[in-house]
């Protein structure tokens, strides 16, 4: 065998020198098949409208946020005027019953109609 069918063979031409029960078939990778101009320029435009839809989902789950955090702070400011309405109403109720169990509330005479004016 020379020089130069050592190199064929190498290089896949297999077949002339099978001997018996042994594969002849030679395993090369395939030729990577290349995109063309058109194709490169669909595939650029379905990626950007991939990206553009992504950013707008993004945009709008952004907005759908601010739309709950505003919900929520206005019901944080009502919540927060009810509590204190209801603070100065505790206060008002238990001023009374302070009052009535003070020494000087207890001290006074109760005030009693002794009898009819008559003119």
């Amino acid at each position: 065998m020379t020089y130069s069918n050592t190199l064929s063979v190498s290089r896949g031409r297999v077949d002339r020198f099978a001997n018996r029960g042994q594969n002849a078939i030679d395993f090369r990778a395939s030729r990577s098949t290349r995109l063309g101009p058109v194709s490169s320029t669909v595939m650029l435009i379905v990626l950007a409208c991939l990206l553009g839809l992504l950013y707008l989902t993004q945009v709008t789950k952004t907005n759908s946020y601010g739309y709950q955090i505003n919900t929520l702070s206005e019901q944080q400011s009502q919540l927060e005027s009810e509590h204190d309405d209801l603070e100065v109403a505790s206060a008002r109720l238990q001023s009374l019953d302070r009052v009535q169990q003070s020494p000087q509330a207890t001290a006074m005479v109760p005030v009693t109609p002794s009898g009819t004016v008559q003119n």
